[in-house]
């Protein structure tokens, strides 16, 4: 690794211009560490709005294109020498697969928002043709990103907790507690309240799948059945908005998660208890910096990220000193990060440090589109439990 150039890896982004929530986040992170360049883009479905988008990125006219089409074509067209290294793709759910299917089988690498895609057989042919292409491709579930969850991770999978019986995963909003998309003027409620863009599921795919993610990155329990109550509490919207949801993992124990855009006044409360037969672990996202820890012979205690005692990957993921805040786009950052630590390992012929490569792999983004499925089967049936 020591040998290889650290000049910044090239990225082109589909997706993510004007008046766009995730792509400018996106930009952010990756923009974090001065390892990413973004030098392509054809930035909305739109072609004048892609490339006044990218004229306000400063992107070089021959790179900045009308549709994501155009910027593959080009791609593939300049030398090995002038390409991405990957393309990073923000669009709505609905845009996801043919993008990320053309870029894998064209051999470049991705990064790609959740969820994944509309289908499971979606997602499978993604993840065959990155097995076969044998490249990188992350998925930004970036909650995984914080320090303080992979420090839970490590505190559960060492045994520090014993094993682990019950798990409660709440991830409450309030921004869907009214008919917002109805007056058009609200473009991130118009298309993921929209089932042709949004797929089968509204709050249970947007934010029920970080929740499904957080329990599998923390605990790696995996589900044997499900039973799920979802529900569109707001009058006249077509995909649920609340989701509840009992959950059975394999070897015994027991879940519950909740995904709910509507309960009024919470912002971005997402949380989580593990509880094992020696002790539990507390984790919220909008007080990310500490995690709580119940050992059942001796005092709560609370950790806090930037601490030396940490495990190593929770100090690798932090980047300022105990006492001085991160969040949200550090943890996003932690992702791409990870992506970039394994493309360049690829690039010097070397299998990657895996505490450097630590990102959601495509088989995570996979999963979390098979729980989708399993909880929209789930809510539609009158059985008690689904299998998985």
């Amino acid at each position: 690794m020591t040998d290889t150039p650290l000049r910044p890896l090239r990225c082109a982004m589909v997706g993510g211009g004007r008046d766009a929530f995730i792509g400018a986040v996106h930009r952010k992170a990756m923009a974090l560490d001065g390892q990413i360049a973004l030098v392509a883009g054809a930035l909305s479905s739109s072609p004048d709005k892609a490339r006044a988008s990218g004229r306000d990125l400063g992107l070089a006219d021959d790179r900045n294109h009308g549709d994501w089409q155009a910027l593959l074509a080009d791609e593939l067209k300049r030398p090995a020498d002038e390409r991405i290294d990957f393309v990073s793709i923000v669009t709505p759910n609905h845009v996801h697969y043919p993008v990320a299917q053309a870029f894998a089988e064209a051999g470049f690498h991705v990064v790609c928002d959740k969820p994944l895609v509309h289908t499971r057989d979606q997602a499978d042919a993604l993840v065959a043709t990155v097995a076969k292409q044998g490249t990188v491709f992350g998925v930004t579930y970036n909650y995984t990103g914080y320090p303080m969850v992979r420090q839970a991770r490590e505190m559960v999978r060492s045994g520090e907790i014993g094993e682990v019986r019950k798990v409660v995963v709440e991830y409450n909003q309030g921004w869907l507690a009214s008919h917002v998309e109805a007056s058009g003027g609200n473009k991130q409620a118009d298309w993921r309240t929209d089932p042709a863009r949004s797929g089968a599921a509204g709050a249970i795919g947007d934010i029920g799948s970080h929740a499904e993610n957080l329990v599998a990155t923390v605990t790696g329990l995996e589900i044997e059945s499900l039973c799920a109550d979802l529900g569109a509490l707001v009058p006249g919207r077509m995909l649920d908005d609340d989701g509840s949801l009992l959950l059975r993992f394999q070897g015994g124990a027991r879940g519950v998660l909740v995904a709910s855009q509507i309960n009024t006044g919470l912002e971005n409360d997402l949380r989580l208890r593990v509880s094992g037969t020696l002790g539990t672990l507390e984790w919220r996202q909008e007080q990310p910096s500490q995690l709580v820890h119940l050992p059942h012979d001796g005092p709560r205690r609370v950790l806090t990220r930037g601490a030396p005692w940490l495990c190593e990957s929770a100090r690798r993921a932090s980047r300022l000193p105990a006492g001085h805040p991160e969040g949200f786009i550090e943890a996003f950052a932690n992702v791409y990060a990870g992506v970039a630590a394994d493309i360049r390992a690829r690039l010097a012929g070397q299998v990657a440090d895996p505490l450097a490569a630590d990102y959601p792999r495509v088989e995570d983004g996979a999963r979390g589109v098979r729980f989708i499925e399993r909880t929209v089967a789930s809510a539609a049936s009158e059985l008690k439990w689904t299998p998985w």
